[in-house]
């Protein structure tokens, strides 16, 4: 047997078939490494997003009740009507006891 010396000057046999499978595995590891944190990266995204709009629907869900996002058009129109219910309202419960002071008077005579 000789001794084998690995240097500079070494040479090494592979066939061209052998070379381009290595090529070839190589290259279908590195695109399956890249594809796979690709896909990772876009999953984390949208639990991300998920995340985000889970907390917005909670603080909606919580602060929408108590008035603290606004109100809608439709709240507004139907706020205006009920103060103006409740000022006639007011006045005819003002009528109502002046007629009734009356009465008591007319009553009384």
């Amino acid at each position: 047997m000789t001794d084998a010396k690995l240097n500079d000057q070494t040479s090494l046999g592979i066939s061209l078939k052998w070379l381009i499978q290595i090529i070839i595995i190589a290259a279908m590891v590195v695109w399956g490494y890249f594809g796979l944190t690709s896909k990772i990266s876009h999953l984390e995204t949208d639990v991300l997003r998920m995340k985000d709009s889970v907390t917005m629907n909670s603080e909606f869900r919580v602060k929408w009740p108590l008035g603290q996002l606004g109100s809608l058009p439709a709240d507004a129109e139907q706020n205006m009507r009920l103060k103006f219910i409740e000022d006639d309202v007011s006045s005819l419960e003002v009528h109502v006891d002046a007629l009734r002071i009356k009465n008591e008077q007319n009553n009384k005579n």
